[in-house]
């Protein structure tokens, strides 16, 4: 991540909180089952961004760990884990190496994060605090080949008009990696599964979809300056000509790429 900078995901923590669409329930019970979680077991989650995800495992392990590089991120999981007030999780802003792992984890978790870390290195150094039998399970929904519906289209038009059609990422621009993430666990020591769950439904509005905007590194309300206001009302404008009620659907489908160890 460090090629980025440290401003990859400045001042996106509170729309990430608030607008990243959450993940269904059919993710957490096939972890639960895959895993044979029961209260006992430790859980990482490496890359936890606002900690959304982390929490809902706290019914189902013993102690948790959410690590995150971006310090608005770990104050915004702190945040949401005091309101809530359940499990055993030590929320730790920095690097998998830098934090003191006293313990194995039977699960580690990394959602929507993997793309951004050197793959190879990270499985690595999972390797050797993964329990026997326990695994780490790659969470995504990239999914380069799928058509996009027509206010999908809009809406990426609108995008690309206002912040160029380079992705830009803090310091530098943003190119997906080459070699797929099931490539680079079954090079590593674990055994790779993969896994397509049930497609799911996300409702969108507007206000979520600006949202869930600004809460990407490329989408950062800092690349438009003084032109938030005007970007916000030509978005508008366009997405009610698309939907007159402003409500927008859009199916979904996760992929869980496990590795194993045995």
């Amino acid at each position: 991540m460090n090629t980025y900078g440290t401003d990859l995901f400045k001042g996106a923590a509170p729309y990430y909180s608030k607008y990243r669409p959450i993940y269904p329930s059919t993710l957490i019970r096939f972890l639960v089952e895959e895993f044979s979680l029961n209260g006992d077991q430790n859980l990482l989650d490496l890359g936890c961004g606002t900690g959304q995800l982390t929490i809902r495992f706290s019914d189902w392990c013993k102690r948790i760990v959410g690590i995150d590089m971006e310090p608005e991120m770990i104050e915004e999981a702190e945040r949401l884990h005091w309101e809530m007030r359940v499990g055993d999780i030590q929320w730790f802003n920095g690097t998998l190496e830098e934090y003191n792992h006293s313990q194995h984890y039977h699960l580690v978790t990394i959602a929507k994060a993997f793309h951004w870390m050197d793959r190879e290195k990270v499985l690595d150094e999972l390797y050797d605090i993964v329990a026997p039998g326990g695994g780490v399970a790659i969470i995504d929904n990239y999914e380069p080949d799928k058509t996009l519906l027509p206010w999908q289209v809009r809406f990426n038009e609108l995008i690309h008009k206002w912040y160029g059609n380079e992705r830009k990422a803090g310091n530098s621009t943003y190119s997906h990696p080459v070699t797929p993430h099931q490539d680079i666990i079954s090079q590593s020591k674990f055994n790779l599964e993969v896994h397509t769950l049930p497609t799911y439904e996300i409702t969108w509005t507007i206000e979520s979809l600006l949202g869930n905007l600004y809460s990407t590194s490329y989408g950062s309300k800092r690349f438009l300056g003084s032109g938030v206001p005007l970007f916000e009302r030509e978005v508008r404008e366009a997405m009610l000509e698309m939907s007159e009620s402003g409500v927008f659907k859009e199916e979904s489908r996760l992929s869980v790429k496990i590795g194993r160890k045995e």
